[in-house]
């Protein structure tokens, strides 16, 4: 077997290790997973595929490839779970690592390209988003995969018809619109426009591959129009076209410009830390020459850049710069950017250790201390060492429930394996340090520590500390009292065009709640926060009301206390 082929499938099993095996071991304990995954269970309760309605009133926000994907994996596995609806993100991600490493294994060398691909599913970011039933990380990896697919069509001179990567854009249109599709486009047309090819044979090779793009994503559109109507049209509109230009009907996500720069140094935690460390170790040279002369010697620089380095670092540019436009902004925007970024890493990464190690090695005894550190709390609790008086203030309750449940958390053989093979990996860091002449293995030993941190946080710390969070008891405890039918819930908080429902409780309840200001009905059950009930008294006086239970539960929705309640009209 070639080195190029063994690198590959020990990515391959590093990526089935650290994304699918602990995948749904934590409950919904945010709003955004259970509104995606409530939208996979109204396809498969109600058989609509192309316009399905949750909530009772909603239609939803994207387009479906990303909700069809959890409702197959679901079909398969017998129902929409915790684990099923973040499947399709677990996929998307190791396809995108691995696509990515064949990209660059053939152009730069496979032991670049594995660390690459150790470094994209390492940071912060992507890790959360690949491990999240959320859209964004299945529309970054095919953006990705579009760009690697249509640079290899732009070395073949534009010749034949890419069509994986025509796939692969119809994809992304069909996950979150039309930026999927453009983005991409547009990077490696500027690319090649730099590289010299005529601007006209760019320019109508694109619009062909834009528009056959187009045709999948049309049959759905044209589908659901005539489902939707004009209601699906403002939708559209107000997702596409509004959200980029800041008039959307309601605020989403508005924040200034340098927030994504924030969010990507923020998003590439732990190698963020990397990075600062060496700017205290590199030697620099003095800034010489006038602003004309820097200029004219960064074109030079841009003009000499080879194909690949250029290629990746346009990806960056553009699409950061692309998303400093709208005023919506959120960091997984910006995910399609990270495998890129994980490539200069690397180039990084790998000259420090030749270089500079002393910086690679102090970031590393920082990451190992983390991981000494977190193995001693952990053991610290469950010895009771560590009293609730600790904490204070107005969360300390909520803290103080935390570490019971990590001191409570059931260790098993697996989660044994992991607190051991994330000590073991410390051991190894500090080996390589003694032995390794060369520093070869040094940067896959940081990593390596970095990697079963993420396992040990997904497979024993975060289940025992997130899952406090959730609302599925709270559901669980309705389902019993009302097993079957519709229920109801009354907020203060609508917006239009944004109910903000209780997506989490809607969830684990089988999508059974509605909204009681749509429907009105005569008699029924209602689900309320904190006190508005009194509210919902004064909007509808004609109705009594009977609290069932207070959860004394604070919804992971909204941070609202759960009430619910029977109602009934006068009369009733």
């Amino acid at each position: 077997m070639k080195k190029q082929e063994k690198y590959a499938w020990l990515l391959a099993i590093i990526c089935i290790i650290s994304l699918f095996l602990f995948l749904g071991e934590s409950l919904f304990n945010t709003r955004g997973e259970p509104r995606e995954a409530v939208v996979a269970l109204s396809m498969l309760q109600d058989g609509n595929w192309v316009l399905p309605i949750n909530n009772g009133v909603d239609m939803a926000y994207k387009p479906p490839l990303f909700h069809w994907c959890i409702a197959l994996f679901s079909t398969v596995a017998g129902g929409v779970s915790e684990y099923t609806s973040r499947m399709p993100s677990a996929v998307a991600l190791a396809l995108m690592v691995l696509a990515g490493y064949g990209f660059y294994a053939r152009r730069r060398g496979s032991e670049l390209a594995f660390l690459m691909g150790l470094i994209t599913l390492t940071n912060f970011e992507v890790h959360r988003a690949g491990t999240n039933c959320r859209v964004d990380m299945l529309l970054a990896a095919l953006m990705v995969l579009a760009l690697y697919q249509l640079y290899r069509w732009g070395e073949k001179g534009l010749r034949g018809i890419p069509w994986v990567g025509i796939l692969c854009l119809s994809g992304a249109f069909l996950t979150k619109g039309l930026v999927g599709m453009a983005l991409p486009c547009l990077v490696v047309a500027v690319f090649l426009w730099i590289r010299g090819m005529n601007f006209s044979r760019i320019f109508l090779s694109f619009l062909g591959i834009g528009l056959a793009s187009c045709v999948l994503p049309l049959v759905w559109y044209v589908a659901a129009y005539r489902q939707g109507g004009d209601e699906f049209l403002q939708l559209v509109l107000e997702e596409n076209v509004y959200r980029l230009l800041g008039k959307m009907s309601y605020e989403s996500h508005e924040n200034p410009a340098y927030y994504n720069l924030i969010t990507v140094i923020a998003g590439y935690v732990p190698y963020t830390l990397l990075v600062l460390i060496s700017l205290f170790v590199l030697k620099y040279r003095k800034w010489s020459g006038k602003p004309a002369e820097w200029w004219k010697r960064f074109r030079t620089y841009i003009r000499e850049m080879d194909d690949v380095r250029l290629f990746s670092l346009l990806s960056i540019v553009l699409i950061f710069v692309f998303y400093c436009i709208p005023k919506s902004k959120r960091s997984v925007y910006l995910l399609p950017i990270y495998p890129f970024l994980a490539y200069f890493l690397a180039e990084y990464m790998l000259y420090l250790t030749r270089r500079h190690a002393l910086a690679v090695k102090i970031f590393g005894g920082v990451i190992a201390s983390l991981a000494g550190l977190l193995l001693i709390v952990f053991f610290s609790l469950r010895m009771g060492w560590i009293p609730d008086s600790i904490f204070s203030g107005s969360h300390a309750a909520q803290n103080i429930a935390f570490m019971h449940a990590l001191e409570n958390v059931p260790l098993g053989i697996v989660s044994w394996l992991l607190l051991i093979l994330m000590a073991g990996s410390v051991v190894v860091f500090l080996s390589s340090l003694q032995k390794d002449k060369s520093g070869i293995s040094l940067p896959y030993a940081v990593v390596t520590v970095i990697g079963t941190i993420f396992l040990s946080l997904d497979g024993i710390f975060q289940p025992a500390v997130l899952s406090l969070k959730s609302d599925k008891p709270v559901a669980e405890r309705i389902a019993s009292i009302v097993p079957e039918g519709k229920l109801y819930s009354y907020r203060t908080d609508i917006t239009p065009g944004n109910r903000m429902h209780p997506f989490t409780i809607n969830f684990y309840l089988g999508d059974r709640v509605i909204p009681f200001d749509v429907f009105e009905p005569q008699k029924g059950f209602l689900i309320v926060g904190n006190s508005e009930i009194e509210d919902f008294k004064k909007a509808y006086p004609a109705y009594q009301v009977e609290e069932v239970f207070d959860s004394g539960h604070r919804s992971c929705d909204d941070h609202k206390i759960i009430h619910f309640y029977r109602f009934w009209k006068h009369g009733e």
